[in-house]
Formats: C-alpha cells, sequence, structure tokens
C-alpha cells in the first residue's frame, strides 16, 4: 500500500490555489449591474412603449414594477447570501414581503380596475412581443445567476433556484410595464404572475440538474508512479 507520507504529498502536489469569492452583496450588485445593462441593451434595440414617460408621472404605475424590482432586488441578495454555508437559511425569508407588496399592488389593482382592453388591442403580435422581451431578459439573467453561484449553491440547491428563479422573474415581469402598452390589469396580473410561477416551477424541478452541469467537477484522478502498489 502507499505509504501516509507519500499519499500527503501526492495530494498536496495537486493543490491549487483557491481564489476568494466576493462578497455576497458584492456579487449581487454585480448582477445587478448586468440586469441594468440587458434592460438598456433593449431598450436601444427595440425602444420603450411609446407612453412610458408620461406613465412614469403615474403613482399607480409605478407602484407594481417598483415592487417587482425590489422584490428582485432583495432576491438576488438572499441568493448569494444562501450560496454561503455560514450563512443562515432564514435568508430565504429576505424577499417574501416585497413579494407580499407586489402581488397585492397586482390583485388590488386587478380588482379596482379589473380589465379595460380596446376590442383587437391585444393580439398575438402584443403576445409574440411580451414572449420575446421574457426570454430575451430572463435567459441571459438566469444563466449569469447560474454561473455566479455554481460554486456554492449545490450545498443549498433549493433555495438557491428558488429565489435566484425568483430574482430572475420579478425582473424580468417589471421590464414588460417598460417595453409593452398592456396595462389591463388582468393581463399584467396574468402575465407578471405567471412569469414568476414559470421560472419558480423550472427551477424546482431542474435546479440541482443544472448546478451538476456548470459546477465544479469533483474527484481526484490518478497521477502516474503514484498508484498503490503490494
Amino acid at each position: 500500500m502507499t505509504k501516509t507520507p507519500d499519499l500527503i504529498d501526492s495530494l498536496a502536489a495537486d493543490l491549487r490555489p483557491v481564489r476568494r469569492l466576493h462578497p455576497p452583496l458584492v456579487r449581487a450588485a454585480l448582477w445587478l449591474a448586468l440586469v441594468a445593462i440587458v434592460i438598456v441593451l433593449l431598450a436601444v434595440s427595440q425602444g420603450v412603449r411609446p407612453d412610458l414617460f408620461a406613465k412614469l408621472h403615474d403613482p399607480e404605475f409605478d407602484l407594481c414594477p417598483a415592487a417587482a424590482i425590489l422584490t428582485g432586488v432583495l432576491s438576488a441578495c438572499a441568493t448569494f447570501m444562501l450560496s454561503l454555508p455560514d450563512r443562515s437559511r432564514l435568508w430565504c425569508l429576505l424577499p417574501l414581503p416585497a413579494l407580499g407588496l407586489w402581488l397585492a399592488i397586482m390583485g388590488s389593482q386587478c380588482l379596482v380596475d379589473w380589465i379595460d382592453v380596446e376590442p383587437g388591442g391585444v393580439g398575438f403580435t402584443q403576445i409574440a412581443g411580451c414572449s420575446a422581451t421574457m426570454v430575451l431578459t430572463g435567459l441571459p439573467l438566469s444563466l449569469a445567476m447560474l454561473v455566479m453561484v455554481r460554486y456554492a449553491a449545490p450545498l443549498r440547491p433549493m433555495a438557491a433556484t428558488l429565489t435566484g428563479s425568483l430574482a430572475v422573474a420579478t425582473i424580468t415581469g417589471a421590464t414588460i410595464f417598460l417595453f409593452h402598452k398592456v396595462d389591463a390589469s388582468l393581463l399584467m396580473l396574468i402575465w407578471n404572475v405567471g412569469v414568476v410561477a414559470l421560472f419558480v416551477s423550472i427551477a424546482a424541478a431542474f435546479g440541482s440538474r443544472m448546478f451538476s452541469w456548470v459546477g465544479p467537477r469533483r474527484g481526484l484522478s490518478p497521477r502516474p508512479g503514484n498508484a498503490a502498489s503490494s
């Protein structure tokens, strides 16, 4: 059998320097900076809704995307906190108050205004545009989040994927307000809650598997000459 000192030397020879992760809030800020870049690129490529600047002066319009963005920011912070083994699992509760506020605003607007869409106002073109915005926003943000937490999140794959998906989904839902003129409360409730449900469902079903695709490969490969000998 291989002697203990030889085994220690063999293992020590394979050691590589480990780069420390940035603090969770710094990584959350980097991800949010990517969010801003994606939104700016979308605004440049396809333009914002024609009445956006007028709508921004309407407090009722501002409340819903603001609550969605707040939920996304807190969810991102919770994701990077949960990706570290020394942080409490209670960080997963961080976005819940903002999420509750967002759902309450969406629900109250739906009850007050119900639905106000002109005949023929929402058709295939509008639906396709909203879907394209969802993909163009959600896909790069999801991939970036997955890569940024790939080393640590496997420790808590379910919690990290759920909060990360909530961050992506609420940010994606908020962008629909910026680029598409669909203010009917019922339709916006369906779109936004539907987006959140979709992302969270995917995370719950495939979260651990997705981390296995991008996570570090574990295991030691035998070095020549170090095989056990009798």
